[in-house]
């Protein structure tokens, strides 16, 4: 069986509109990276927020290593899942510092391993310099990167990406990516990542989904 399974999953926003995503079928292995492509539209954010449990599907089922998130009679709760979430705005606390944003989600550990997880965090987004700084006080891939760290900290099961690299400039860009694409293997996390920008899927991604701006008309296509 696959690490992440989604069979045949269909969502609408209201009952009698057209189905934004219908009756969309996904496996995955453990430490894939895929990216979601697609339109306005097309579901792809839809999409990580059912898997996140933020939204509920009209119908089909989500599993997550061999454990049932959501179906017909079951709903998981989003906090017990086991998702890393890096949303558009890195969403960083801006009262906390670059430290206390990256261990907010390890409050059920222990302090001594609080604090050996965190380190490890720094040293693999490369931010051990600026633990102190508080997000002001970083630039747009700075700020990226502690998003990232923060949402691996607590060791997801699957990290979810959503347009993280629309607030940084195109010169920006290139070397975000390629860190990016280096910190998830270093990690060997599980990722899907939604992105209009067929670059940004093109550089970090092994495989490709390809979301159609009207599923009552058109088919699903997998690149890998």
């Amino acid at each position: 069986m696959s690490y992440i399974n989604i069979d045949h999953v269909t969502f609408r926003f209201a009952p009698k509109e057209p189905a934004v995503i219908d009756e969309l079928s996904l496996q995955m292995e453990q430490g894939d990276i895929m990216g979601i492509l697609g339109a306005s539209g097309s579901g792809k954010s839809t999409l990580l927020r059912l898997i996140a449990g933020l939204e509920m599907p009209e119908s089909g089922s989500i599993s997550i290593d061999e454990c049932l998130m959501v179906d017909e009679r079951v709903f998981m709760e989003p906090e017990r899942r086991g998702v890393g979430m890096v949303f558009q705005d890195y969403a960083l606390f801006p009262n906390m510092t670059v430290a206390a944003n990256i261990a907010f989600g390890l409050h059920k550990l222990k302090k001594h391993l609080r604090l050996e997880r965190l380190e490890q965090m720094l040293e693999l987004v490369q931010m051990e310099a600026y633990e102190r700084r508080y997000p002001h006080e970083l630039s747009g891939g700075q700020q990226q990167r502690v998003a990232l760290a923060r949402a691996l900290a607590p060791q997801p099961s699957v990290l979810l990406m959503d347009e993280p690299f629309s607030n940084l400039d195109a010169d920006l860009k290139a070397d975000i990516r390629t860190d990016l694409k280096q910190i998830l293997a270093k990690a060997g996390m599980t990722c899907l990542l939604v992105s209009h920008d067929e670059a940004d899927i093109d550089t970090v991604c092994s495989r490709i989904l390809r979301l159609p701006k009207d599923s009552r008309k058109e088919v699903l296509t997998e690149d890998t």
